[in-house]
């Protein structure tokens, strides 16, 4: 049993790590508007280390509580949400270049899609430890972009920063791909 006293099986939907993922999805598109509008700013960067802790604070809850399969769904959504908003805001503001970010949304998108489809037959896909790596990278990025000395005049340290986080996107969906591949029934249907 959890130090507070609440534990969730895995079907369960209302939990609080649940809520702390729905607020941050609901918290996005605010987000890209805001973005779109100020540009680089450090409290925009503080507002954005804030919401990106939120993923680290509902995973903390969901293993204390009971991880479940909503959560399991929800939860990468959730980030993708936020990570592909904020991007496409700073794309339109002109602080990224396009097309890595649409290299990032083409992978981030076609995952949400297998999620869902495995998902309407109970299959869960957590989120493994790379791709952990791989929202961390997506993170720091939008962060990095945020903060004024280093986006006004340390371009090429955002820069190098989105292209990892592209490499490290690439390689993931490629290891998602190649172990759905080895599992024919979570693809088949």
């Amino acid at each position: 049993m959890s130090s507070s006293g609440l534990t969730f099986g895995p079907t369960a939907l209302a939990t609080p790590a649940n809520g702390l993922t729905l607020l941050r999805m609901l918290v996005a598109p605010l987000l890209v508007v805001v973005i779109v509008i100020e540009g680089p700013a450090w409290w925009l960067a503080g507002v954005w280390a804030v919401i990106a802790g939120t993923d680290w604070m509902d995973g903390c809850m969901a293993r204390r509580q009971g991880a479940t399969r909503s959560g399991a769904f929800l939860d990468p959504l959730a980030d993708k949400l936020l990570v592909l908003g904020a991007m496409a805001g700073l794309v339109v503001d002109g602080e990224l270049w396009w097309l890595p970010v649409g290299v990032i949304a083409a992978r981030e998108v076609g995952m949400s899609f297998y999620r869902a489809r495995v998902g309407r037959r109970g299959i869960s896909v957590p989120a493994r430890r790379f791709a952990k790596a791989k929202t961390w990278a997506q993170v720091l990025t939008v962060g990095l972009a945020l903060i004024p000395p280093v986006a006004f005049h340390a371009e090429l340290v955002v820069d190098v920063a989105l292209w990892v986080a592209v490499a490290l996107t690439a390689w993931t969906g490629a290891l998602y791909w190649l172990g759905a591949r080895s599992k024919p029934s979570a693809i088949a249907g």
